[in-house]
């Protein structure tokens, strides 16, 4: 508005200034009646009330046309640059210089978009390999299966102990099967579904002491040991079975992923105030924490239960670091998948912790991999 109103004064400032510059250099001349200009000037002097309104009336006209379809135009370019961003996203969208803004907003939506389109290509081409391995190793333990089944039909008269070994065997293998199994349905779930919090009061020490006791024959197996630190009688508003399914991914990691005969370290305790990157890093919506109580400064700080797994192992090195968090992304790339699980465990356990309000984080230096689970206590 502000420029079509300058472009207005301007317009009729000029034609002024115009006229009056043409009024004087036309009084400096002698003029002649048979003179055929004489006589045009002659008339336009009678009439140049007139014919000022009529160009100010016209100017005014194509000035107001201009403006109208100026947005107009600038939309058309919009539209256009729009419809670039999904049939050519590998060319950089060029917009006039008045809509250097836009350009700058759209260049970077196409950035963002080319990045997400990456990164579903990647997550989706990890879960297609993943998918064929698992199938592949579906083999293996149900060949083992078929066969030592065989054999025990084969042979009535074998003996009791080679009968128990192999029943052992063809057990042992039917599990892994199973457990082959269940990465399959985690996939198909993990697509398919949305995760939902059914939140009730819990006592958050009870439970991570029993989940302590329930892995002791897991770390057994490898000689781990437990070095725990647990508050007593925690008690917080959330969603059991879910943070259980936390709790297990993250200590299923540090077993999987720990050197021999060391130490697994598990602390829960109430903090206040976490650092600001944890509660900056919060989903918009979710629950802020109750204040527990106020500080000497007479501020209310906030509550939040800070849990701690720690083992020892080889440090994971800062590229993959980045990416633990990401779906079907495992450490072990390789075809072997008797640790890792089909990478779901993690990015599930963000989404939980995210749902409940809270962050999950990871490090690994010095041969020490530990993951801290922030969740506010209301």
């Amino acid at each position: 508005m502000l420029r079509y109103i300058l472009s207005m004064m301007g317009f009729v400032v000029g034609l002024v200034f115009f006229v009056m510059l043409s009024w004087i250099l036309c009084a400096q001349r002698t003029w002649y009646s048979y003179d055929p200009l004489y006589q045009i000037l002659s008339l336009v002097k009678d009439y140049l009330i007139f014919i000022m309104a009529a160009i100010i009336l016209i100017g005014w006209t194509l000035i107001t046309h201009h403006f109208i379809t100026l947005p107009l135009r600038y939309l058309d370019e919009i539209v256009g640059a729009s419809g670039k961003l999904i049939t050519s996203r590998e060319e950089s969208v060029r917009l006039s210089g008045v809509l250097g803004e836009v350009e700058e907003q759209l260049n970077r939506f196409r950035l963002q978009g080319l990045s997400a389109e990456a990164m579903a290509k990647e997550a989706e081409q990890r879960k297609n390999d993943l998918v064929i391995y698992l199938a592949h190793d579906l083999k293996t333990p149900l060949t083992s299966v078929i066969g030592y089944l065989s054999l025990l039909q084969d042979e009535p008269q074998i003996s009791p102990q080679l009968r128990e070994r192999y029943t052992g065997i063809a057990l042992d293998k039917a599990l892994r099967l199973e457990e082959l199994i269940g990465e399959f349905f985690d996939i198909t779930r993990f697509n398919l579904t949305t995760l939902t919090l059914e939140p009730e009061q819990v006592n958050l020490s009870r439970m991570l002491e029993q989940i302590t006791y329930e892995f002791l024959p897991v770390l057994s197996e490898k000689g781990l040991s437990w070095e725990l630190e647990i508050q007593p009688e925690v008690q917080m508003n959330c969603d059991p079975d879910k943070l259980q399914r936390v709790f297990d991914n993250l200590i299923r990691n540090a077993v999987n992923y720990s050197y021999p005969d060391t130490p697994v370290s598990l602390s829960m305790k109430i903090v206040l105030d976490p650092p600001p990157e944890v509660v900056a890093s919060s989903a918009p919506g979710q629950a802020r924490p109750l204040a527990l109580q106020a500080s000497p400064s007479g501020r209310l700080e906030t509550a939040w239960v800070q849990i701690k797994v720690s083992n020892h192992g080889r440090t994971i090195p800062p590229e993959k670091l980045g990416r633990i968090f990401e779906q079907f992304f495992r450490l072990d790339s390789s075809r072997s998948t008797s640790t890792g699980g089909a990478g779901l465990g993690l990015a599930i356990s963000k989404e939980i912790a995210e749902l409940h309000g809270g962050q999950i984080h990871a490090e690994s230096e010095n041969e020490q991999i530990t993951f801290t689970l922030w969740l506010p206590l209301s």
